[in-house]
């Protein structure tokens, strides 16, 4: 247990005797209300009442009428499952913070094997991301110790219509207790999340204040639509009763003709007859494209585009279903990006400091949603030792995320390491014979005793350039003339430079890309000093 002082996020020390007990658990009114549906016989005046209300501060029934949207509306429901349910299957890190030390990263290992001990991790994500449509959510944290460790027992989402907005330097979400401030939230007792569909008040700022006009407008067009087919649909049927019937003949006579059409059966006295004409002729496609109207508006709200929720066959083309489905991509890794920072903030954050592996809010360890999609491994591992070796200095940690290989443990044994090249065999030269001394020359004769002899000046030492050319020359030439001598020959027999770059590879097969690379800029460095010898010796010789 950490015994130190532990500080919330504003800076206030937090007792832990406090996190023993939730703080709705205390609020009975709550926990004994029930909603209301106000979306029963809703007409425009009734919502712009609701939202009016809303923006007054009473968000009680705009929250209700945002439950009865998602309960009723079926293609609404699908739609933001889709976008809900876009973030419950990215996988989630823990991550130090930027420039971190040792303890830093051994506290984030140790915080990541914490946060996959809460009980239906992935459900609490998904409960998070009910504030994209309403604007905000609630999630209450029940804390206990585990091994000595302070983990949430359970999180809880409450319903968006147990809270108020206090309005004060900035806007606050509170309990609702009868008051008109509300009961602030107790510290590390709440994941609260704000989520920003559009600016301004967050009363205004849930998506579902868009999509209520056309879930309204929808409601009507089914039920205009279901009242054109009850009548419209139905064959008209006629009955006939002869002079002189009482009044309780003509009404069996109209019992029979309801019957007959919900039940296709029935019964009239004899004498009566009934007659079937066809059916009034009339055309629903009028509320069908209001209908699809209101269905595409919401489509476009809440994913960005219609094309990746339904196709009409007209305009669907399989490039414009890419562009929608790019855009469903940034609204999600939007969307974890403002959910991250809600959990780093209000649940990263107290395990934390509760279990002392951090002290405040900026170097503690992060949650992240990686949604960068990785590159080819190949492109990379063809492109970076050609890069290398022309001096571009690439960082490998740089890489390594390019090409979505996480970063290895200081304590990781278990590495993938390259293979060593056999060490090529090289001929020793034959030793140059021994020069036979030259014949005398009968003309000349030796000098006399005493005669001063010239002798052989030394010769002018090399540069750095020669002597490295020289020593290429005598060295290394022998040991890789073998190796020109075949690619020579490899050169003749293919035709493409493809097939050149796969015969050179077949010639040494164990060596590794590094190796490769490192050969190749030796290479290149050594021909480049030969070229400015060589050009050097141009110029002295002009």
């Amino acid at each position: 247990m950490v015994t130190s002082t532990i500080l919330g996020l504003d800076g206030q020390p937090i007792r832990t005797a406090d996190l023993a007990e939730p703080q709705t658990s205390r609020s009975l009114a709550l926990r004994n209300e029930w909603q209301n549906h106000p979306s029963r016989g809703l007409t425009p005046s009734r919502v712009a009442a609701i939202l009016d209300g809303a923006e007054q501060g009473d968000l009680v029934a705009q929250c209700e009428l945002y439950e009865d949207m998602e309960e009723k509306d079926g293609h609404l429901a699908s739609e933001m499952l889709k976008r809900r349910g876009a973030i419950r299957e990215l996988d989630w890190d823990i991550v130090p913070p930027s420039s971190p030390y040792a303890a830093e990263k051994k506290n984030a290992k140790q915080l990541k094997e914490l946060l996959a001990e809460i009980p239906d991790f992935d459900e609490l994500v998904f409960d998070v991301t009910d504030a994209i449509g309403k604007g905000y959510c609630c999630l209450e944290i029940e804390w206990h110790q585990l091994d000595g460790w302070w983990l949430p027992k359970t999180v809880t989402h409450r319903p968006q219509s147990w809270f108020t907005v206090h309005r004060g330097y900035r806007e606050e979400i509170r309990l609702r207790d009868g008051t008109v401030a509300g009961e602030p939230l107790q510290p590390f007792g709440w994941i609260t999340h704000t989520h920003k569909a559009k600016s301004g008040y967050l009363a205004r700022s849930g998506m579902f204040r868009v999509l209520v006009w056309p879930y309204l407008f929808k409601n009507y067009s089914v039920a205009d639509l279901a009242e054109f087919l009850e009548i419209y649909g139905i064959p008209l049927r006629v009955g006939k009763y002869p002079p002189g019937s009482s009044k309780a003949e003509k009404a069996t006579l109209l019992r029979a003709l309801s019957e007959l059409g919900h039940n296709a059966a029935g019964i009239i006295p004899d004498g009566m007859t009934l007659d079937f004409h066809d059916a009034a002729t009339g055309d629903p496609d009028a509320f069908v494209a209001m209908i699809d109207w209101c269905e595409k508006t919401q489509s476009k709200v809440i994913l960005g585009g219609t094309l990746t929720s339904q196709a009409d066959g007209k305009t669907s083309t399989n490039a414009l279903g890419k562009v929608h489905d790019e855009v469903r991509k940034d609204l999600r890794d939007g969307d974890a990006k403002q959910i991250a920072a809600t959990l780093s903030r209000d649940l990263i954050y107290p395990i934390a400091v509760l279990n002392g592996l951090a002290t405040n809010l900026r170097r503690a360890p992060r949650l992240i949603f990686p949604v960068e999609e990785t590159e080819d491994i190949k492109t990379y591992a063809d492109a970076l030792p050609s890069l290398v070796a022309m001096g571009m200095k690439i960082p490998r940690q740089w890489a390594q995320e390019r090409i979505g290989i996480p970063e290895p443990e200081a304590d990781d044994a278990d590495l993938l390491v390259a293979p060593k090249p056999a060490a090529p065999v090289v001929a020793s030269p034959a030793p140059a014979p021994a020069a036979a001394p030259a014949p005398a020359d009968p003309a000349v004769a030796p000098p006399a005793p005493g005669t001063a002899v010239a002798t052989a000046q030394p010769a002018t030492p090399l540069d750095p350039p020669a002597r490295m050319v020289d020593q290429l020359d005598t060295a290394v030439a022998p040991a890789i003339g073998d190796w020109l001598a075949q690619i020579r020959a490899l050169a003749g027999r293919v035709d493409s430079l493809e097939a050149l770059r796969d015969g050179i590879l077949q010639l040494a097969p164990d060596m590794s890309l590094e190796q490769y690379a490192e050969a190749m800029a030796q290479g290149l460095a050594a021909a480049a000093l030969a070229g400015r010898y060589e050009i050097l010796q141009e110029a002295s010789g002009a």
